[in-house]
Formats: C-alpha cells, sequence, structure tokens
C-alpha cells in the first residue's frame, strides 16, 4: 500500500501551468551553464551543463535529516533513506538496482543532520532511465511492513559497523558533547533503541510530512539538456500525483542563529581499543556566516594536510600519532571546529597539550605570512579538484540550491577564498580558537588519566 493520497477528490492540474525558469550562471559557450526551474507545485530543478563529458549524475535532495527527528523518531530520516530502495508500485527492490546496473551506472543515497540525497550516476544516454527510477523512488515508496522488519536489521548492522569503527564514532561522541540531548546532537543512525522502537506508521508519516515537493530539489549535471530534464522531471512527478497543489512554492532555506555554549564538556567512552581517539574542539560558524571564508583557510593551515602545523608538529616532529587533522562542520544556525587525533592511550595528555598549545597560539597571533599564502592555495586547489567529475557538480548545486537558494561559481569561490586576509584570520581565529574547548574520547584510558582530561579544556 502506497503512503500517499488515494482519495477520489479533485487535485488542480499542473498541466499547461508555467514554469519559470533563470540562469543562474551564465558559463562559456554554454559549458558550465546553470539553470534553475520552478514547477507547478514547488519543486525546484537545478542543472550544469557539461557537453564535454560522457556521463550525467541525478539526484533529488530532501530538506529533511536527523536535526527534524523527535527523540523517539531518532535514526527515522536515515531508515526512511533506506527504505525507499525496497520498491514502488512499479517497481521492486531488484528493479530498482537492476536497472541501474545493467546499463553499467551507480545509485546510492546519503543522510546527513539537515537533508538526505539520493543520486544516480550513468552515461549521458541513459539519464532518462536515471530520472525515472529515482523519481519513482521518491514519490512511490510503498513503506510495506515486511521492508520495515527486513531492514530493520540492516540498519542495526549499520550501527554495529560504525560502533566498530572509534575513529568514526568519536565525532558522534564530539557532537553529544556540544550539542547535548538535541537533534543536531544525536547520531544521525539513531542508536539500537530507537530503531528497533520504530513503527511502519512512524516511518509512513515521516515520509508524507517531509517528502513534499516543496522540499525538493532536483539537481542533474552533465552532458543534459536543461529543458529536457524538466520535462522528464514533471511527467514523473505529475504521473505519481506528487504535484498536487500547482500554487505552492518552494521552502525557505533554514535559518537562525544558535549559540552553543558546551565550554569544557568532556565525554568519555571506555573501549578495548588498540588506540585513544580524541576529538578537542569548541563552537564553529554556521553556514551562512561570511566568515566562514577565513575558517576556512585557518582550517586548512592548520589541520588540513601534511604540511599543517597539528600534522607537523603532532606526526612529524614527535611521532606520537599516525592520524592528526582539523575539521569543520557548518549548520544552518551554528557550526563545530575540531581537531582530531589517533594514538596510543599513553600519549593522550601530550598530543592534547600539543593541540591546545597550537590553537591558542594561532588564537593569539594567527597564521604566518607563508602559511596564509600556502592555505590559500591548497584550499583554492582542492576546491577545483574536487569538483572534476559529474557527481561532484550535482553535489554542489544541489547542496548550494538547496542550503542557500543561490550559486556561486568556482571562480567566486575561489575569489573568495583568495580575498582573505591575515586580519580577516586573526580575527576568526580569535572568535573561535579562543574559545574554551570541550572533548570526546574513546579508548581503554585509566581512572587516572579519565581525570587528568578536565585539564586538557580547563
Amino acid at each position: 500500500m502506497t503512503t500517499r493520497s488515494t482519495a477520489a477528490t479533485a487535485r488542480p492540474s499542473t498541466k499547461g501551468r508555467a514554469v519559470r525558469t533563470r540562469t543562474l550562471l551564465p558559463g562559456t559557450d554554454g559549458i558550465g551553464t546553470v539553470r534553475r526551474s520552478v514547477l507547478p507545485g514547488g519543486l525546484r530543478v537545478v542543472t550544469e551543463t557539461l557537453p564535454t563529458v560522457r556521463s550525467a549524475t541525478f539526484g533529488i535532495w530532501a530538506a529533511v535529516g536527523s536535526r527534524d527527528e523527535t527523540p523517539v523518531l531518532n535514526g527515522a530520516t536515515h531508515y526512511l533513506e533506506h527504505l525507499l530502495f525496497k520498491g514502488t508500485q512499479r517497481r521492486s527492490a531488484l528493479d530498482i538496482s537492476a536497472s541501474i546496473d545493467a546499463v553499467g551506472g551507480e545509485m546510492n543515497a546519503f543522510t546527513a543532520k539537515e537533508y538526505t540525497c539520493y543520486y544516480a550516476r550513468v552515461l549521458d544516454t541513459d539519464l532518462p532511465l536515471a530520472i525515472d527510477v529515482v523519481c519513482d523512488m521518491l514519490t512511490g515508496s510503498l513503506i510495506r511492513q515486511e521492508d520495515i522488519d527486513a531492514e530493520r536489521g540492516v540498519v542495526l548492522e549499520e550501527i554495529a559497523m560504525t560502533e566498530d569503527d572509534p575513529g568514526d564514532q568519536v565525532h558522534d561522541l564530539f557532537s553529544t558533547a556540544m550539542l547535548g540531548d538535541t537533534p543536531l546532537g544525536r547520531p544521525v543512525l539513531g542508536t539500537v533503541e530507537t530503531v528497533n522502537a520504530l513503527t511502519r506508521d512512524q516511518v509512513a508519516r515521516f515520509y508524507r510530512k517531509h517528502y513534499d515537493p516543496t522540499r525538493l530539489v532536483v539537481a542533474a549535471a552533465g552532458n543534459i539538456d536543461h529543458a529536457s530534464v524538466v520535462r522528464q522531471v514533471r511527467r514523473a512527478f505529475d504521473r505519481a500525483g506528487a504535484l498536487r497543489d500547482p500554487d505552492a512554492r518552494p521552502r525557505q532555506p533554514r535559518d537562525g542563529a544558535r549559540t552553543l555554549s558546551a565550554a569544557g564538556r568532556v565525554e568519555v567512552l571506555d573501549r578495548r581499543t588498540e588506540q585513544a581517539h580524541v576529538v578537542l574542539g569548541m563552537p564553529g560558524l554556521s553556514r551562512t556566516d561570511e566568515r566562514r571564508w577565513a575558517l576556512g583557510v585557518l582550517n586548512t593551515a592548520l589541520g588540513g594536510g601534511m604540511s599543517s602545523r597539528l600534522f607537523q608538529e603532532v606526526r612529524e616532529k614527535r611521532g606520537l600519532a599516525y592520524s592528526v587533522y582539523s575539521y569543520t562542520s557548518s549548520f544552518a544556525d551554528c557550526g563545530l571546529f575540531g581537531v582530531y587525533a589517533g594514538c596510543q592511550p599513553a600519549r593522550v595528555p601530550d598530543v592534547l597539550k600539543i593541540c591546545r598549545d597550537e590553537l591558542n597560539a594561532v588564537a593569539e597571533q594567527g597564521l604566518t605570512d607563508e602559511e596564509l599564502r600556502r592555505a590559500i592555495g591548497q584550499l583554492s586547489g582542492s576546491t577545483v579538484l574536487g569538483l572534476e567529475d559529474t557527481g561532484a557538480l550535482m553535489n554542489r548545486i544541489g547542496k548550494s540550491e538547496l542550503c542557500w537558494g543561490d550559486q556561486l561559481s568556482v571562480d567566486d569561490l575561489l575569489a573568495k577564498i583568495a580575498a582573505v586576509t591575515p586580519d580577516e584570520v586573526r580575527s576568526v581565529a580569535r572568535d573561535v580558537l579562543g574559545l574554551r574547548p570541550s572533548l570526546a574520547v574513546i579508548g581503554p584510558l585509566k581512572q587516572k588519566q579519565t581525570a587528568r582530561l578536565h585539564e586538557a579544556v580547563s
């Protein structure tokens, strides 16, 4: 039984209604041209045309993530991601996977804290198939009880797999330390308890509430024609009766201004591992904060590569860890800045002291001219190199539309990075790195070692 309404009441037709289309980025000779169309019913379609390649990636982004869940529903977004692959009125689970496999394509999905994405990458000639399959999944999932029961075990195995990887799990623990028992602080996968308790009715209601066309963005990149993609998407959604309200408008991107106050919090998980895994960090910036460009340069210089300060001080000079890096996580209303290291349990105090010393030094003095130059070059290069396939381009335009409601060209991105000044880096370093940190640790720490962890955040 489908979860969408099958009532016999007449729906306003979208046929004949105008599609609003704009060119957002003109590109050069048609290459890199980004266009957006808004269908009657509020569904947005953004595309980037690259006639010089032979592939295309098609994706649908939903403005729903784990932060939209109540405590009882923790894990429902990710559970639902699995279930949309289990069959529709037109296709079985095998039909869905076999149709893409048969043309040598790849198909997958991912769930984050603020969005979910389903995508398929195929040859350009097979794009109509990818559009039909992915749209069918998003609009016609059956959410059957037998699929709920079967997939529960798969999701529980995924949770177990994460728990077997402390280098991955420690980031969830850090989110809990910083954000507490809030939707952003809870794990995207949910817990064994919440996943076991989820019912078919709960997941089906969640599907109906959040997979509305006004909350979706369709994105496609590669050797494609924008008008053709729009026609095929509109046909697929019309066939499913998904564009129910022709006068609906797209939802606005999330916004807000949340202040984190988790200073000095320590979360420790005692595990019999060979290494201790630590994340030391503090509140970062929201994804709309204009200082994010300076923070990106700062993050690259601190822990973004083999020449970064943390890598040089912790690994190269002292040999205290194999893996050490820094990272940022940005949400609509807040953000996180973290430093990760994996080391022998006995070395945790030394590693934490070095990391604190380097963070404090940069907060007080900023970066050297050489560090700034190198970080800008590294960030610029990695940004461009990371956009060398149609999947990455689809991700960029889809996420940009969903999260910002706008598009920046690659040249604009590079200009933003290149324009970062030493004063801006010093300012954001004081604002972020000058805050009292919190700490998450997973490993076989003795009681005396655990007690000393609080010194690292004092």
